[in-house]
């Protein structure tokens, strides 16, 4: 048996259902380079996240939608170019298009190297706001993805736990499936606040969903709450 077709129909259904997605179509007018700007939109218009004067981390940050959307709010009257009232770092293990004021770096996140010049960048400063959009490349083997989507998550909690104000709050991508009540007890241990969300510009067929973690809990109070 030939899959090819199926495949071809597979992909020709993507393409329709993209192409005349609400969301892609907004970015495209708007000028965002995905329809993942809307995602961090929903979540920060919920919560007041953004603030001009911030220092903003970007994790995750290509094709650059969420680094876009953070200069917007950042900046006078929400101009993509010009002015900009506060500090963005961005960081992908793939490459990004330059974006006027946000700073990039190129680099996996899980090497050490890499987290020592994301440091270095930030200039002693602490963050106001860690948002990440990492996720790893799934291989379909629940148990191994899985372990791969705690390590992302648990390094962007170490991270904010050590590079964020107290006050900060961290915006995480988790999925759904083995491993998200487990995701979600290490957010409440580090966090005093703790909201999941899922926009409305996750796909309904996607598992995926966004925790927040707000206030860094100080490390004497960590694991007295319960679940």
């Amino acid at each position: 048996m030939n899959p090819k077709p199926k495949a071809k129909k597979l992909n020709k259904a993507w393409l329709h259902d993209h192409l005349n997605d609400p969301y892609v179509k907004l970015a495209n007018k708007e000028g965002y380079r995905a329809r993942a700007a809307y995602k961090l939109k929903e979540i920060d218009e919920t919560l007041s996240l953004v603030k001009p004067g911030q220092l903003v981390v970007d994790l995750g940050s290509t094709p650059g939608a969420w680094s876009q959307y953070l200069r917007r709010r950042m900046s006078p009257g929400g101009a993509a170019a010009g002015t900009l009232a506060g500090t963005i770092v961005a960081l992908d293990l793939l490459p990004m298009e330059p974006i006027e004021g946000v700073t990039f770096l190129q680099g996996d996140f899980r090497e050490a190297e890499v987290l020592e010049r994301l440091t270095t960048a930030l200039d002693g400063r602490l963050a106001d706001l860690v948002v990440s959009d990492m996720a790893p490349n799934l291989s379909g083997i629940a148990s191994a993805d899985s372990a791969r989507v705690a390590d992302l998550i648990e390094l962007a909690i170490d991270f904010a736990r050590h590079h964020m104000k107290p006050e900060g709050a961290l915006v995480a991508k988790l999925f759904h499936g083995a491993g998200y009540a487990e995701l979600t007890r290490l957010f409440k241990e580090n966090f005093r606040i703790v909201k999941p969300i899922k926009p409305k510009a996750s796909r309904d067929k996607s598992s995926e969903t966004f925790m927040i973690g707000i206030g860094v809990k100080e490390l004497a109070t960590r694991g007295t709450d319960t679940p």
